[in-house]
């Protein structure tokens, strides 16, 4: 007889195009530890959720995986006219570090610039 695995809540997997640098810089959220990323999407998540994404960067076919967790997130109907969506942190391991890598290497100088974008 095999015992039943415990109930351990898999991490949602979010897959994501971004096609331009200005997508990308709308989305990308420098100022948090390890970085993040801005994902658009009607589905419920509350703080603290595992997310795992699947991230295709302008022309390049690849897909970058990445695992994150919920640290933001905007509602429905938000202030402002915000996009509704969460806000999901890198995790501080090799592939959080490889895409934000890349992000900032398609960004370059517009890191710091400031144009409005999903969060700020």
């Amino acid at each position: 007889m095999s015992t039943p695995a415990p109930n351990i809540p898999r991490p949602a997997v979010l897959s994501l195009s971004i096609n331009s640098k200005s997508a990308l810089f709308a989305a990308y959220m420098p100022f948090i530890s390890n970085g993040g990323l801005f994902i658009p999407t009607n589905k419920t998540y509350g703080l603290g959720d595992e997310v795992f994404m699947l991230l295709q960067l302008m022309d390049d076919p690849a897909k970058l995986p990445v695992k994150g967790k919920v640290v933001w997130m905007s509602p429905p109907n938000a202030q402002g006219n915000r996009t509704q969506g969460v806000g999901v942190q890198f995790t501080q391991d090799e592939s959080g570090a490889t895409v934000r890598a890349k992000i900032e290497q398609v960004l370059g100088a517009h890191i710091g610039s400031n144009r409005p974008t999903h969060t700020i």
